[in-house]
């Protein structure tokens, strides 16, 4: 079996499965946030009952994360809603907005949108709070209302998006049925040259099977080139599945996994137990592709989708309006770093944004130094406007006073994970995916960049 097949079999409690078989499977954990968690809660009511209790308490995982930084009072209200309802069930892992549990939330646009204005339990980006709040473990299944969900496989785990008509049936039960996925197989040989990211490996592979070729399909990662990356750079590689029309990606367990699952379970004081799944010699697969990471280039996805491939020394007449970074995709401490590696010393001539994922990013950026400056006034000194406000923001539009909308037909070059129209703000502007390096070329140029020409020049 495959490592979908082998997860999802244990969770069904079945020696094997098959492709195409129909399995119910335990939940290990169900997320929610502002967006689907109140239409999750009122399936769950509307079905079980008013009173209705959770099936397990300590397995619901509710992360604020999307619209939470703006003025728009519905956006707001939502997230009351998941604190009244984490209080009623007496849900552990709620990571509400403010410190106050009989409190309201309320975004204050007279403090700005750079400053700090949630509190201590506020975790940032669900999917990439997920991992440091110790909530992804090998060998499990992991549902979310969000299709970014997929971004855990990157700890050898079964992680897919679900609407909140099954979350809501998975909040009462903790089962859900699911089809098992065919498998497509992705090795990755070699390793990824200066200039190329996690980004450029998943942007590659949609070019090559389309943005629907993948649909309800596993995409396994796997081979000496899997085994090379980091874990940010699998989560990157994961979260991106969707985007290929996948049912889940996921990789397979390995030291690395092991270093920092068991370093942040210990860490946030979550279940510590887990049992990985690993590749049986025989597998089927309804697709092989062999990606050799030496030969990678610096690449972009075109408006409108993610399947428009393109190498970005190829792109060099299109001018650009902003440059963004951050998200679940592209947020990450490690984003930063090599947003700010080419960035140092230099100055954007667009409108640049920088969004981290979670608050311990933001930590992260503001007390690493290198030389006398932090990475954070690396990046302000070049101009990038960086919010310590973490959160989804501009990722998905949002609210018109979403910090780095775009509420304008612009051209905007972005490390985030999804370009149709209007994502990420106006229906008329467009979105170029790339990786942090490349948008970080690109703000100091105006125009879609090789990140390579800065770091020669280095």
């Amino acid at each position: 079996m495959t490592l979908t097949e082998k997860t999802l079999a244990r969770a069904a409690g079945k020696a094997r499965v098959e492709a195409g078989d129909n399995v119910w499977v335990k939940a290990d954990i169900l997320m929610t946030h502002d967006i689907c968690g109140p239409g999750t809660i009122g399936i769950f009511k509307r079905e079980f009952g008013q009173s209705a209790k959770v099936w397990d308490r300590n397995k619901v995982v509710i992360i604020p994360d999307h619209y939470i930084f703006t003025s728009d009072s519905m956006s707001n209200r939502n997230v009351d809603m998941l604190r009244d309802f984490a209080k009623e069930q007496g849900i552990r892992y709620f990571y509400d907005v403010i410190d106050d549990p009989n409190g309201h939330w309320a975004f204050d646009s007279r403090k700005g949108v750079l400053k700090r204005q949630h509190g201590a339990s506020y975790a940032g980006v669900c999917h990439t709070a997920l991992p440091q709040k110790g909530h992804t473990r090998p060998g499990e299944v992991l549902f979310g209302t969000d299709s970014h969900t997929c971004m855990a496989g990157a700890f050898n785990e079964f992680a897919t998006g679900i609407g909140n008509t099954d979350a809501g049936f998975v909040m009462g039960t903790g089962k859900l049925l699911v089809k098992v996925p065919e498998t497509m197989h992705f090795r990755l040989e070699g390793k990824l040259q200066a200039g190329v990211m996690a980004k450029d490996i998943i942007l590659h592979c949609i070019g090559e099977v389309g943005f629907d070729g993948a649909t309800y399909r596993a995409m396994q990662f796997d081979g000496p080139g899997a085994a090379s990356l980091s874990l940010d750079d699998r989560m990157t590689i994961a979260n991106m599945a969707i985007e290929a029309g996948g049912k889940n990606g996921i990789f397979e367990f390995d030291a690395k996994t092991q270093a920092y699952v068991d370093y942040r379970c210990k860490l946030n004081g979550t279940k510590a137990a887990y049992e990985p799944v690993t590749r049986d010699r025989k597998q089927k697969f309804v697709c092989e592709l062999v990606l050799d990471l030496d030969k990678l280039e610096p690449t972009v996805a075109c408006h409108p989708n993610p399947g428009q491939r393109k190498l970005a020394k190829e792109l060099g007449g299109i001018k650009l309006d902003r440059a963004y970074v951050g998200s679940c995709t592209g947020g990450k401490t490690s984003d930063f770093l090599e947003f700010a590696a080419v960035l140092q010393g230099r100055r954007v001539v667009i409108d640049t944004f920088g969004v981290p994922a979670t608050p311990e990013i933001v930590h992260d950026l503001q007390s690493a130094r290198w030389g006398d400056k932090t990475v954070w006034q690396v990046l302000t000194d070049a101009g990038v406007q960086m919010t310590e406000n973490a959160g989804c923001a501009a990722c998905l539009g949002g609210p018109a006073d979403t910090f780095g909308r775009m509420n304008a037909p612009l051209k905007c070059i972005s490390a985030t994970n999804r370009n149709f129209p209007g994502r990420m703000g106006h229906k008329d502007s467009q979105v170029f995916l790339a990786s942090p390096a490349t948008v970080a070329a690109s703000a100091l140029t105006g125009k879609i960049t090789d990140p390579r020409e800065f770091l020669s020049q280095g």
